[in-house]
């Protein structure tokens, strides 16, 4: 099946949206648990763990708010025909 040019922009610019998305909520994750200890002085111990679990919620974020918008997108019924609301009218 052969994807029309207005087909190809729509996944084209839900991809863009999932990605930039993504990588705004990661980075504002990022932030909110890593950022204490990279703002204060903190005990060695408690600095490395809210490190370290930064860098792991972050990409873990990213990869799953890709995923549910990609997928998302994908199951939405899309109109028939321009302008129409459901296929059958």
């Amino acid at each position: 099946m052969r994807r029309t040019q207005a087909e190809r922009d729509a996944i084209t610019v839900e991809i863009g949206y999932a990605l930039c998305s993504a990588a705004f909520a990661a980075v504002v994750a990022f932030g909110a648990v890593a950022g204490p200890a990279l703002l204060f002085t903190l005990p060695d111990a408690v600095e490395g763990l809210l490190l370290g679990a930064g860098t792991v919620l972050a990409p873990v974020l990213f990869l799953v708010r890709v995923v549910s918008v990609l997928r998302r997108f994908r199951s939405t019924d899309q109109p028939s025909q321009p302008g129409r609301t459901r296929p059958d009218s």
